[in-house]
């Protein structure tokens, strides 16, 4: 059987002996050693001025909606994973959906101003697959409107775009560290902002209100990373450029024989170091998909329609039709790709995909 993804696993007995570190002092949770080192660590792999570590990646979303005081409408893209949008109903705003470029599959820049109201506070964007929005032109909208922005950056472990990461972009952005993500803590996340106040916010929003052991700055909840959780992102993270470099091989391989159909596969944004997180493709209708689809599980092999439905057409949400986002979800299939999935593999899958093309 083949999955469309697979969790790396550092060697078992590296991550116990990080992990005997929090073991021996007793202290597995509450931000002990091992969180510590983990977001110092990260903040000098990733070049970030701020990080905190987070037990999930849903929580960072909706504490940035909380810590920047944002109410009202929201604009945001059809075309993310639920948490995106289930964040912004959660906390108590309304999502305004602006559809997506054809191609980069981000929120289309050019089509946010139209949609901006009196009652609008932010933007909250999605870097999708790990390519990155149109940053500077949404930052001159945000700037022109006064407006916040948050990124949602789940797939952006390592990704830099102009030189700089991708977390320093927005008022906020917001990582997943899950078990299916390229780096991942088991399950976890984080939140990253350039501003030391915004931080400071955030901080205390992640930790019950606390600023301090006896002090309560304000409302908060529990998204604290465990020294369990920290340990693996530790032992996760000398690995982490070779688990790039191999799945850059299986997309190369996979953009290759793919190159000469008519397959459309993702555009990455001109002046970015990508981290090849997902592959998708997008046929040229939902039937091909799914004959794709059938014709792989027939094989035991298994890919996901990711992202689908699009959700713009959530029960909960206003549901006003965005052209491209609703055919590219019914089309886009992310195909197997993890770090030692074997080439004997990868040519199996590209044969049946050509097969039915």
């Amino acid at each position: 059987m083949i999955n469309v993804t697979k969790t790396f696993l550092p060697p078992q007995e590296e991550y116990q002996a990080i992990l005997k570190q929090a073991w021996d002092i007793g202290w597995i949770t509450n931000r002990g050693v091992l969180v510590k080192e983990l977001e110092e660590r990260l903040k000098k792999k990733l070049q970030v001025p701020n990080i905190i570590a987070t037990t999930n990646g849903t929580l960072p979303l909706q504490i940035a909606i909380k810590a920047l005081g944002l109410t009202g409408e929201i604009i945001t893209t059809p075309f993310s994973y639920v948490a995106t949008t289930s964040s912004i109903v959660w906390e108590g705003c309304t999502p305004i959906f602006v559809d997506i470029h054809p191609e980069y599959l981000t929120i289309d820049e050019t089509k946010i101003e139209a949609a901006i109201t009196t009652k609008t506070t932010a933007i909250f964007a999605t870097h999708v697959f790990g390519n990155p929005c149109d940053v500077k032109a949404i930052e001159v909208i945000a700037k022109k409107h006064n407006l916040k922005v948050v990124y949602d950056a789940a797939h952006c472990f390592g990704v830099t775009y102009k030189g700089q990461s991708i977390f320093n972009y927005g008022d906020i952005s917001t990582c997943s560290f899950h078990a299916t993500k390229l780096f991942h803590t088991g399950e976890g996340g984080a939140m990253f902002t350039n501003s030391k106040a915004i931080h400071d916010t955030l901080f205390y929003h992640h930790n019950f209100g606390h600023q301090g052991p006896e002090s309560i700055q304000g409302i908060g909840v529990n998204a604290k990373m465990s020294e369990l959780q920290a340990a693996m992102g530790l032992a996760v993270l000398p690995y982490i450029e070779d688990v790039i470099d191999k799945r850059k091989a299986i997309c190369e391989a996979y953009s290759s024989a793919f190159s000469k159909t008519e397959l459309q596969s993702l555009k990455i944004r001109k002046n970015t170091n990508w981290n090849y997180s997902y592959f998708p493709v997008i046929f040229k209708n939902e039937t091909q998909l799914l004959n794709v689809k059938a014709a792989l599980e027939k094989e035991q092999i298994f890919t996901r329609r990711y992202f689908y439905p699009s959700l713009n057409n959530l029960d909960y949400v206003n549901k006003v039709s965005q052209p491209i986002s609703d055919t590219i979800s019914k089309r886009v299939l992310c195909l197997p790709l993890f770090y030692d999935l074997p080439i004997i593999d990868v040519n199996k899958i590209i044969a049946l995909v050509l097969k039915q093309l």
